[in-house]
């Protein structure tokens, strides 16, 4: 517009009707919102109410401010809310139940590589239908599965082995959190833990959210592996649970590692774990310190 009248020496009346375009869109200067009067002060007093009122939404917000007498849209309340991403947290409905044990993961949490080890069984079948038992050993902190063992059943005494090599490869744990089923607490089991000083977390019955990290291995394991496969048999599922652990350590990221493998996380711990040692290597040594298991 402003070129056609340089151009041409006509008024902006006579140029606007021979274009057929309206007098008051030349005039109309738009205000950046950042720019808008009165809007810092808004912004601040929104703020101050949502600390207040946390559940409390924009329109709520929005009644509020104009309780208190400040005359604004409802529009421009929305668009401030946006525009600061506020918003409404979800409901989190009250659950008693997470707090109550003494055992449990927001009560006793691990803080350094070879704390917390999580242990838990896990089912499915095989091909023909035949039971297939897993057997899971997570380190809390590092989210490593330290083992994963299947077999057709596993009593007491094959949790006690696989504890046993654990011990001696990677060292011994301050604690081991479990739920209450047989194969835990075994005589077996408690003799193992007096003697290698391995303090048992047992869950409150019932509650398998107080033994989370175990609960959260187990979804990840049964999508991506257990739904994932046909199993022939026992020793098919034993191959492709090596497989899938070392898959699952090296290689697959972590969201709550900061998206890198857990081994790879467990690699960047410079300081050793701290009340964590391997057990003996001698035979001899060993035939004193573990229960006999038959």
């Amino acid at each position: 517009m402003t070129h056609v009248r340089a151009e041409l020496n006509q008024s902006e009346r006579r140029v606007c009707r021979v274009l057929g375009q309206a007098r008051s869109t030349q005039r109309y200067a738009s205000i950046p919102p950042s720019r808008r009067d009165g809007d810092e002060h808004l912004v601040r007093r929104m703020h101050e109410l949502v600390r207040q009122h946390p559940r409390r939404g924009y329109r709520l917000v929005w009644g509020m401010l104009r309780l208190e007498g400040c005359r604004v849209n409802r529009k421009r309340v929305y668009r401030l809310w946006r525009q600061e991403g506020l918003r409404v947290p979800g409901k989190r409905h009250k659950r008693t139940r997470l707090g109550c044990s003494e055992n449990g993961i927001l009560r006793r949490r691990a803080g350094h590589m070879n704390h917390v080890w999580a242990v838990d069984f896990i089912h499915d079948t095989d091909a023909r239908g035949r039971p297939l038992k897993w057997l899971s050993v997570v380190d809390e902190f590092t989210r490593e599965c330290v083992a994963l063992e299947v077999g057709r059943s596993m009593t007491a005494r094959g949790v006690a082995e696989v504890l046993i090599d654990l011990f001696t490869t990677r060292g011994v744990p301050v604690h081991i959190r479990s739920d209450n089923g047989p194969e835990f607490i075994a005589k077996t089991i408690r003799r193992l833990a007096g003697l290698t000083g391995v303090e048992s977390l047992y869950i409150a019955p019932g509650s398998p959210w107080e033994n989370g990290y175990a609960e959260s291995f187990h979804s990840r394991l049964r999508d991506e592996l257990l739904n994932a496969e046909v199993f022939e048999g026992a020793r098919d599922a034993k191959a492709l649970a090596a497989s899938w652990r070392h898959e699952y350590n090296h290689h697959r990221p972590h969201s709550s590692l900061g998206y890198v493998p857990p081994a790879a996380f467990a690699a960047t711990l410079s300081v050793p774990p701290v009340g964590a040692a391997p057990l003996p290597p001698a035979p001899t040594a060993c035939s004193t310190t573990l229960p006999r298991l038959s």
